[in-house]
């Protein structure tokens, strides 16, 4: 079985997927999906945890990423960038969602210097907006930033240009297609929740009104 089955099979178990069809979940963009990742979850599972730093490792030196920092997004990505930084032994920094309005009105927390590789870890990736101010505000510092791996991605078109208009690398450990294989497979969902993830997939941004569900 490939790493990224595996990684859909951490998520399943440990019920950081949920599905709702009949009253979708609202992302910070605005968009409704019948499928929600709540990676957290597996930060109160050591076991769980522990596993999902391993595959990170696993994938940076598979894409053979090279990275003189990792750098976490605020809020759910920093302990994930702790865990990875921890395991290769290389310094970490966070960028928040906006610049402090006291002491120092940092919007990156920690040390980057010109010419440094960061590599951004995140949770999931959704339209991809957040890494992508993440990207901006560290190539800001001088930084060179190259890629952006995610424990998941929903893989919405609206990221794959974001992450490629930034001249960005996206990867993840796993994506909304292999878990959906992997969760008809193993019995976590019913066809018919199965099609509706899949009809939703296809158009995310237009999915909710075919239904008037928003």
């Amino acid at each position: 079985m490939s790493d990224e089955k595996k990684v859909a099979e951490i998520l399943l178990k440990s019920n950081a997927i949920i599905l709702r069809p009949s009253n979708p979940f609202k992302f910070v963009s605005g968009i409704l999906s019948p499928v929600y990742c709540d990676n957290r979850l597996l930060l109160s599972m050591p076991a769980e945890r522990s596993a999902i730093a391993v595959y990170f490792v696993k994938k940076i030196r598979k894409e053979n990423v090279e990275a003189d920092v990792i750098a976490g997004v605020a809020t759910a990505s920093i302990p994930w960038a702790a865990l990875v930084a921890e395991k290769l032994k290389k310094p970490m920094i966070y960028v928040r969602k906006e610049a402090k309005d006291h002491g120092r009105e940092n919007l990156i927390e920690g040390k980057v210097s010109q010419g440094q590789k960061v590599l951004v870890i995140e949770d999931l990736i959704s339209t991809g907006g957040s890494s992508l101010s993440a990207v901006a505000a560290a190539r800001k510092e001088g930084a060179v930033v190259e890629n952006c791996i995610a424990i998941f991605t929903y893989g919405m078109e609206a990221a794959r240009k974001g992450f490629d208009s930034q001249n960005c690398k996206l990867n993840s450990l796993c994506n909304f297609s292999i878990l959906v294989e992997i969760a008809a497979e193993k019995g976590y969902i019913k066809k018919e929740e199965l099609r509706t993830a899949l009809e939703w997939s296809r158009n995310p941004e237009e999915w909710a009104k075919k239904d008037n569900l928003q």
